[in-house]
């Protein structure tokens, strides 16, 4: 059986890829996640996604596939990543206030021969939010690492009015499209219910 590695510090990726009865082993990718002059956000999320499983196949030892992603969110054009500070993720939520915005999450794989990616785009329309509403979220402290502001699986989920696309993704992996690059690589989903689907 192929090793998988997820190069990802996220817990959100961590539960989908469970979800799906993938099993895998941590590593780390630290990357420069800094956008490219006049870089498009797609390209750039996709970079980042395939920066990363790079960066992950480096930390392991043998052979394997290292899954690496990336998830932005986009208002008119413009890359919103992790607040700041509050000043910061209050000026976003408000940016972000009765509009829509697209979500983009990349996902790659690379076995050191072989490298895979692709680019899902979901699109969040949020209902109005307070000033209030917005304050409050910030001290509840979720807001602190998401890119955006908000986290749609979480307490964020209530500025939430309308969602196209993928949910998975925009909470960090699109699952549908994950299993499909994972078949690539002879990886298949739900490995940790092979046990029960034979009896």
């Amino acid at each position: 059986m192929t090793q998988l590695y997820l190069a990802s510090g996220s817990p959100r990726r961590r539960e989908l890829l469970a979800q799906i009865g993938v099993p895998f082993t941590v590593v780390s990718a630290a990357i420069d996640e800094t956008p490219l002059p006049g870089e498009a956000p797609g390209a750039y999320v996709e970079r980042l996604a395939r920066a990363k499983a790079v960066a992950g196949f480096g930390g392991i030892e043998g052979a394997g596939v290292v899954l690496g992603a990336d998830t932005t969110v986009v208002l008119d054009g413009t890359i919103l990543g992790k607040p700041a500070d509050r000043e910061q993720a209050l000026a976003m939520l408000g940016d972000l206030s009765g509009r829509e915005h697209q979500v983009l999450t990349a996902v790659a794989l690379t076995d050191g021969q072989r490298s895979l990616s692709l680019c899902v785009t979901s699109t969040v329309r949020f209902r109005a939010i307070s000033f209030d509403e917005a304050w409050r979220y910030w001290a509840s402290g979720e807001p602190v690492d998401k890119a955006g502001g908000y986290a749609i699986q979480g307490l964020g989920a209530v500025f939430v009015s309308h969602l196209q696309g993928s949910y998975s993704a925009v909470v960090g992996l699109p699952l549908s499209e994950t299993a499909e690059l994972l078949g690539q690589f002879a990886i298949p989903c739900w490995q940790s219910h092979e046990d029960s689907f034979a009896r």
